[in-house]
């Protein structure tokens, strides 16, 4: 077996709430000097950044996962990844059926651009990104699995959109296998207290801003010598599943 350094919750500059300079070449430089193999792009509630970001992963020998940050009806963050990009793009036409329209507020929440492979800027969301979806927690995994992916709450540890914070304790419905938490000094705190025992825990940075994606420290271990991207993304989805 082989180790492949993760880092499954990153956002672009797509977000609202992240830093311009979080292009999708950007974060694929940034992840290659941090010692990461294998990245997700997760923006909040849109894959748009995804196909900019497969191509700058190119660049720089990352693999490269399409995901969104789902926000669920309960105002919940969900970490929704996709084996393939073309799944994560149909789910993205799904979600943005499901998203409550308000205009963004620039001054406020920040920009919200669209990029091609090259960092050049082809598009805009003018409508907040941020905001909860029509979208219910018990609804997320039955409708990501439609489309081919896997998802699990985010950052379970943190008091703002976690799960436990909302619910109050870990829910037994709807049944997720992964949770992610943010700190690695607070894993074993929260696998014992709310009894997480049959959970598969992914730690991630959540990163808004590059000099948020950390080091190399969590890892797959995936069959050795994977000769593509491809390849590497079956094995890590095997492995979630």
């Amino acid at each position: 077996m082989e180790k492949y350094y993760y880092d499954l919750h990153i956002h672009s500059c797509l977000s609202p709430c992240g830093s311009d300079d979080n292009t999708p070449n950007n974060i694929a430089g940034m992840a290659k000097l941090c010692g990461l193999d294998i990245v997700a792009l997760t923006d909040h509630n849109t894959c748009k950044n995804c196909p900019a970001f497969f191509e700058a992963a190119l660049n720089y020998d990352i693999v490269p996962i399409a995901g969104m940050e789902l926000t669920t009806a309960e105002d919940i963050h969900v970490v929704c990844l996709f084996e393939n990009l073309s799944d994560a793009m149909a789910f993205d036409e799904e979600i943005d059926k499901r998203r409550i329209k308000i205009k963004n507020r620039i001054d406020i929440f920040g920009n919200q651009f669209i990029l091609d492979g090259k960092d050049n800027i082809i598009g805009e969301d003018e409508n907040l990104l941020s905001n909860a979806t029509t979208v219910s927690l018990e609804e997320v995994p039955s409708l990501v699995e439609i489309f081919g992916g896997i998802a699990y709450p985010a950052h379970i540890d943190r008091q703002a959109n976690g799960v436990i914070e909302v619910l109050g304790t870990f829910p037994e419905t709807p049944h997720f296998d992964i949770v992610e938490i943010n700190r690695r000094d607070k894993v074993d705190e929260y696998v014992e207290k709310y009894k997480l025992y049959d959970k598969r825990v992914v730690i991630s940075s959540d990163a808004h801003y590059l000099e948020n994606i950390r080091d190399k420290e969590n890892f797959f271990e995936l069959d050795e010598g994977l000769k593509s991207a491809q390849a590497v993304r079956e094995n890590v989805f095997r492995l979630l599943r």
